[in-house]
């Protein structure tokens, strides 16, 4: 014992150390995205994103009948709270706690991991609802501005990549909660890689409200000695081989009743008037014609039938395959991509990176080559002609696979965003964020709008609306939050990011 450092953490300590923090750590891994684990369930899932943002991502469309549902902008405030709740004890209540013994047994790596992983789930909470608790979390329930909330997301990323980045640094297999990690099996490398695309990512996200500091971060994250995401095997998902479950997706598409969700029209509109290879790993032909169908969102009918069966396709999952995923290595090539064209230092130009994120796209799918489809200057997205009914659109964008570089800003970001959307299926909270902070792509609007006006119908929903439980017990946290807002409580106001006028 004579010769041990009494400031550094011995492998001994760190193992009865990651007793006490790896139970918590999974428990934010399987949060994120809820996932069903006995305690949580599919329905779970359903009712916090799958009628929420999934839907307003244009993914899916929610087949409930005349129920009065989120899709349709009258707002179930159980399935609110499920949005907001679910976040706070899956993700916030165990980070703390972790948090709490990492910072009494010293353990700066395990809580940098474990601040990732907070990072990685409530910023989509942030992204739904506006101003929430967070930076002083656990010593105030006062709702933090959305400003100083993604402040504080730079400063923990940039905290935690320069922690694990020193623990990696000379040594490429570090590991860290190997027992506990489904994501990289305890991988540090792959973590501070995703961290770095993380940061990258919620850079881009305020792009519009403070572009100085937009660029900062980003420049940061593809300067870093670290790396990012750049490729299928550096993805962030929930890995099958570490962990046992399904997709929720699947589970709802096929088991919920007659099926509660189809795929939604915009995304099928769009991929079968590309020709996109991609539609046939994404979704099923329908089987009354072997043609591609999809559903608009806000639907309502006495007939629901029609759109259960074998008129309209359905979600192409296995049971047992396929994975949650948090990070796609296309998106950091479409987040460069978009950083290039905003003049940033990205290391390359928005052309290669935009043509790269497909191609690395059509990998990730299975999809085969992705010449054919970028050198495509002609195809645009299909009109939809209502398959089980008379709900059709005519899109007005004219997007092609093909980059042109004789488009302007605004036609090019469009292409880099509209190829990001799709390579992003079918993550709903990231979708729906992008689709708010740009305006692409086109997305076709909600059929029925319950909002008795407090949304326009081709602006679109902006943001959640705070709880009923956190106005019942939190009166003067929701108070503040509102306050911060700028804007009433409303489906219709736009957060402090959401600055692009369109």
């Amino acid at each position: 014992m004579d010769n041990v450092n009494p400031n550094e953490v011995t492998e001994e300590m760190m193992g009865v150390d990651n007793l006490k923090t790896g139970a918590f750590f999974s428990q934010m891994l399987r949060r994120v995205v809820i996932i069903n684990d006995g305690e949580r369930l599919d329905s779970d899932y359903q009712i916090a994103q799958n009628l929420s943002h999934d839907q307003y991502a244009g993914y899916t469309a929610a087949t409930l009948g005349s129920t009065a549902h989120n899709g349709q902008y009258i707002f179930q405030e159980s399935w609110v709270n499920a949005t907001f709740d679910y976040a706070y004890t899956g993700v916030m209540a165990p980070w703390q706690n972790i948090h709490r013994i990492a910072t009494e047994q010293g353990l700066a790596e395990v809580d940098a991991l474990a601040t990732i992983v907070k990072v990685a789930g409530m910023h989509r909470i942030a992204d739904t609802f506006g101003p929430i608790p967070y930076v002083n979390y656990g010593t105030s329930s006062l709702y933090d501005p959305l400003d100083e909330i993604y402040k504080k997301f730079f400063e923990e990323l940039g905290s935690a990549i320069e922690i694990l980045g020193n623990y990696v640094s000379g040594n490429a297999d570090a590991k860290l909660m190997t027992d506990y990690d489904y994501i990289y099996g305890g991988s540090v490398a792959q973590w501070v890689k995703f961290a770095n695309t993380l940061r990258l990512r919620l850079a881009l996200r305020v792009a519009y409200a403070d572009p100085q500091l937009a660029q900062q971060q980003a420049e940061l994250s593809v300067q870093s000695p670290y790396g990012l995401i750049e490729a299928t095997a550096d993805r962030a998902e929930l890995n099958h081989g570490l962990l046992v479950y399904h997709h929720p997706l699947q589970e709802i598409a096929y088991n919920f009743n007659a099926g509660d969700c189809r795929p939604c029209a915009s995304i099928v509109a769009y991929m079968d008037g590309l020709n996109d290879p991609r539609i046939g790993k994404y979704f099923t032909a329908a089987a009354e014609d072997g043609e591609y169908h999809g559903v608009r969102i806000g639907i309502s009918t006495s007939n629901m039938a029609n759109y259960q069966g074998a008129k309209i396709s359905n979600l192409n999952m296995d049971r047992n395959t396929t994975p949650v995923v948090w990070m796609t290595a296309a998106e950091s090539y479409f987040l460069r991509a978009e950083g290039a064209l905003r003049g940033w230092n990205m290391g390359g130009d928005a052309k290669s990176f935009y043509e790269q994120g497909v191609r690395i796209s059509f990998e990730e799918n299975g999809a085969g080559s992705a010449d054919s489809y970028l050198a495509d200057n002609i195809s645009t997205p299909k009109f939809f002609e209502d398959n089980a009914g008379s709900d059709n659109y005519t899109f007005s964008t004219e997007v092609t696979p093909a980059w042109d570089d004789s488009d302007d800003f605004e036609g090019k970001l469009e292409r880099i965003i509209t190829q990001k959307w799709i390579a992003l299926y079918p993550d709903g909270p990231e979708g729906w964020s992008e689709y708010r902070r740009t305006g692409y792509p086109e997305l076709m609007p909600v059929v029925v709008n319950g909002s008795n006006g407090t949304i326009d119908t081709e602006l679109q929903i902006r943001r959640l609306p705070y709880t009923r439980d956190e106005k019942i017990n939190n009166a003067e946290g929701v108070a503040s939050g509102i306050t911060a807002l700028g804007g009433a409580d409303t489906g219709g106001t736009k957060l402090w990011w959401d600055k692009k006028s369109r």
